[in-house]
């Protein structure tokens, strides 16, 4: 495995062994080193092309060092159309990394994405910026922002679910309902919560609350993200694949009890 591989995954707690790209030699603190590690690639969505593309750095990617176990890295990296993406790494190592099979990992990465750069492709509509708030605070180590963001998304997909059906918001008495209330109501007329969680859609928004009100520290609420992060675009994929086959099963008029 190079660098680059690694370089190319999201970051991971994890160590991996990579080949040596330092030749041994240390790299002094502050010191430039142009190093020779494989491109760096990365899916973005590019408004230019309108599409997620594979974003690339070049071959040859800079290094600056820090101490004996970091160095820091910066790279672009460009669609074929010329759109691109300023990207940061902070990389640690468990011993020397400056040896010829250093295991490493990635501590923090940083991207500064230009007008015509997304993280994630605009197919949740107005959800679309929400998801990508809370991808930049989870990238910048902002663990309970980053479940401020999922869990708004997991109540704005609930609302707009009820809106579209006509299921009420409050109560008789005119007074709003508990998310609870409304997200059983709303599930089991839409059954928007994917079938592999089903049992478990409350303790989703449960898990994020409890997080965002501080009953975790940030480096578990970091931890968990990826998960959480998960289980919520499960939701968003799953009201998004119902309504695409509900329309697609209407073009071909069976609602209607078959052909015409």
């Amino acid at each position: 495995m190079r660098l680059s591989d690694v370089l190319s995954r999201p970051p991971a707690h994890e160590f991996k062994q990579v080949e040596g790209f330092l030749g041994g030699i240390n790299l002094a603190v502050g010191k430039q080193r142009k190093i020779q590690v494989g491109k760096i690639a990365l899916n973005y969505c590019c408004m230019k092309c309108n599409d997620m593309r594979t974003f690339c750095s070049g071959e040859e990617i800079y290094c600056i060092g820090v101490n004996k176990h970091l160095i820091s890295i910066d790279s672009v990296l460009t669609c074929f159309c010329g759109a691109s993406v300023q990207i940061w790494y902070l990389v640690d190592c468990y011993d020397d990394i400056s040896g010829l099979a250093p295991e490493i990992r990635i501590l923090k990465r940083s991207e500064k994405l230009s007008t015509d750069v997304m993280l994630d492709k605009a197919r949740y509509d107005e959800l679309s910026e929400l998801i990508e708030k809370a991808q930049r605070a989870h990238r910048d180590g902002l663990g309970a922002g980053s479940m401020v963001y999922l869990r708004k998304i997991f109540e704005q997909i609930t609302i707009q679910t009820a809106n579209a059906k006509g299921i009420s918001c409050t109560y008789n008495n005119g007074k709003k309902k508990t998310f609870k209330d409304l997200l059983k109501e709303v599930d089991k007329q839409c059954s928007i919560i994917p079938k592999e969680f089903s049992a478990n859609g409350y303790k989703l928004f449960g898990e994020l609350s409890e997080i965002v009100h501080g009953e975790y520290n940030e480096d578990l609420a970091l931890l968990k993200y990826e998960s959480l992060h998960r289980l919520t675009i499960g939701i968003l994929d799953n009201v998004k694949n119902k309504h695409e086959l509900i329309t697609a099963i209407g073009s071909l008029g069976w609602n209607n009890g078959g052909e015409e």
